[in-house]
């Protein structure tokens, strides 16, 4: 497997690392048949891929032997922000047949994190991701790691997000704060659920302490972190 160093590795406070802690043990507690697991969004820019990476350094830093699937076909920012030291191949190359799928899986220098990056923007996201070979692709590395982690498009934009979901174990719907409106959140998980896959639960994003938030409960007041789950 090619190493790579991924050169913009941020460094949580103490703070946010908790609160990914807490989502991991969360994780955790939905049971031992949970191992291939899809974020997705209702919009863009909910910070989807901020938590499902962070979530994925987090279990591997527990000892878990993981990989983040970078599943964004359309507009992926993973390859942007954490900045790889190489060029990559990625998702498309092994799913249109370019390259193997050891080409395309790399072992990063975060201990027990291996990552899939997307590769080029395809002309066809949904018909890749809705092939034989993905599926395949998900049976093969649900044998090889502890957990399997899939960013996704946004929902509420784009389908890809349902058809990768029916063959995961579960899905987490990332929901920014006093951003998006019940009716569409609701709306995103009802399509989810037409999906066929288990839902299972949310995190509330982007929540600003410095208010009160008497609309999301206790529950959240008592947790001074960047991110929250909603279980």
């Amino acid at each position: 497997m090619i190493q790579i160093n991924l050169e913009q590795n941020i460094k949580l406070d103490f703070k946010s690392n908790e609160a990914y802690k807490q989502l991991r043990t969360n994780i955790l507690f939905c049971g031992r048949d949970i191992k291939v697991v899809c974020f997705t969004s209702s919009l863009p820019n909910e910070g989807k891929s901020n938590v499902s990476f962070n979530l994925a350094v987090s279990f591997a830093e527990s000892g878990k032997k993981v990989i983040f699937i970078d599943a964004d076909l359309r507009r992926s920012i993973i390859l942007g922000r954490y900045k790889p030291d190489q060029a990559v191949m990625g998702l498309t190359h092994y799913l249109s047949g370019m390259n193997s799928l050891e080409e395309v899986q790399y072992e990063t220098n975060i201990p027990n994190l291996d990552m899939i990056f997307t590769g080029p923007v395809p002309p066809n996201p949904s018909e890749l991701l809705g092939s034989d070979t993905f599926v395949e692709l998900l049976h093969a590395l649900r044998e090889e790691y502890d957990y399997v982690i899939i960013d996704t498009p946004p929902l509420g934009s784009v389908i890809d997000s349902v058809i990768i979901a029916e063959h995961c174990d579960g899905v987490v719907l990332v929901v920014e704060a006093n951003a998006i409106s019940y009716k569409f959140v609701q709306k995103v998980k009802s399509q989810l659920e037409m999906g066929k896959c288990r839902i299972l639960g949310a995190v509330l994003n982007k929540v600003d302490m410095n208010k009160e938030h008497q609309y999301y409960g206790k529950k959240y007041k008592r947790y001074e972190k960047q991110y929250y789950t909603a279980y």
